[in-house]
């Protein structure tokens, strides 16, 4: 009998022909993950993956691979020869350390071999029955197949697998799997998680970020840049492009209305985003975008400034209220981070009185004022690099 570790994988089993893409972009992310704890082997058996390690690595191998997006389940498992009397030495072990004091449970059998002389359903009560008999009278230990305390799981393949631990993952599909996105991350709340719900979608991250030094503190592309650190907890490595806005901002006030500052500024940021995203094969563009929570987030404003690219953008949070995407900041743990009392350019170069229904027709006529081609080039050849 041996202790393992087991992956369980979630929309992986729709993907038809293209299933074993998906495998393989979910277990390099957890060998990513998981490098530096280490595993003695690894192994994919009908579509579970098992991990062979030191028992006393097991906490941390499970902290790291819940970050790996395409799992539903990571489970602590007795590998166990394929009979009764082993399967019940690994029931034994599991219940002896477990509190089931006063408590319902359910044996689920799945008999992946066939060739196992004993069906799933009799199997079952077979089992439930070896725990009643030894645990039941101790330990006020009941039965229940619909709403139980804990499920007990034998899963019968070339080995028997039994186990009742389970830690949820977070779903999604892998990383790598779905394209790559750049994200316009801001110091704000909203980016980050956005970046977050993207990737659990399986597109890869890299980050755009706009400052506007000097009118910003260096202090706020730090706080940028760490936020991308955490980010990059589930994203694995990224790039974080650091454009500066400055000269872009002070053209916009010389030139053009001052209400329209956050409308122009925003489609000068969409067309750099779209140049480097051409120039590094990025498929679309992320935003934090929620619909209504700024005057830049109107259904109108967002029209026009989406005119300013052909890139798809893609906005999770654009349904979501300020409240629940909070919560999201501090599950994933950016929200200490994003409410760091440091100016963005878009705080600092807003108008007092932003206009929220633009008119395409007129924000072009004032980027006609403008040399936008020029501004956004030198914009590019001045931007930093940070890989993460």
């Amino acid at each position: 009998m041996e202790d393992l570790l087991s992956v369980s994988f979630g929309e992986l089993f729709l993907k038809g022909k293209n299933r074993n893409k998906f495998f393989k972009a979910a277990i390099d992310n957890i060998k990513r993950n998981i490098k530096d704890i280490g595993y003695e082997d690894m192994y994919l058996e009908s579509s579970k993956l098992y991990i062979k390690a030191d028992k006393n690595d097991f906490d941390d191998l499970i902290r790291e691979i819940k970050k790996v997006f395409g799992i539903i389940y990571i489970s602590e498992i007795k590998r166990c020869d394929k009979n009764k009397e082993s399967i019940e030495n690994g029931l034994k072990e599991i219940l002896d350390n477990m509190d089931i004091k006063n408590k319902t449970f359910k044996v689920t059998t799945n008999r992946v071999d066939k060739t196992f002389e004993i069906k799933s359903p009799e199997f079952s009560q077979m089992m439930g029955g070896f725990i009643l008999k030894n645990y039941a009278k101790k330990n006020n230990l009941k039965v229940d197949v619909h709403n139980p305390d804990f499920k007990v799981f034998i899963d019968i393949k070339k080995y028997a697998y039994v186990y009742a631990n389970r830690h949820e993952g977070m779903g999604g599909l892998p990383l790598g799997s779905s394209g790559n996105g750049l994200l316009l991350l801001s110091g704000g709340i909203d980016s980050p998680v956005a970046g977050f719900m993207m990737a659990k979608r399986g597109m890869r991250i890299n980050c755009l970020h706009f400052h506007s030094y000097p009118f910003t503190s260096k202090r706020a592309l730090q706080k940028a840049i760490d936020l991308g650190k955490i980010l990059s907890q589930y994203t694995g490595k990224m790039r974080i492009y650091s454009v500066n806005m400055a000269e872009i901002y002070k053209a916009i006030n010389k030139n053009c209305h001052r209400n329209q500052t956050t409308i122009l500024s925003r489609r000068f940021m969409m067309r750099i985003a779209e140049k480097i995203s051409e120039k590094n094969s990025y498929d679309a563009l992320i935003t934090g975008e929620s619909l209504g929570q700024v005057a830049s987030q109107t259904v109108e404003s967002m029209t026009v400034i989406e005119d300013a690219t052909k890139l798809p953008i893609f906005k999770p949070l654009i349904a979501l209220d300020k409240t629940e995407i909070i919560d999201r900041a501090l599950f994933i743990g950016s929200y200490e981070k994003s409410i760091e009392p440091y100016d963005d350019c878009c705080s600092i170069f807003a108008p007092s009185n932003p206009i929220t229904k633009p008119k395409l027709k007129y924000i072009k006529e004032s980027e006609s004022n403008l040399d936008i081609e020029n501004l956004e080039n030198k914009a590019i050849e001045n931007m930093e690099i940070f890989d993460i």
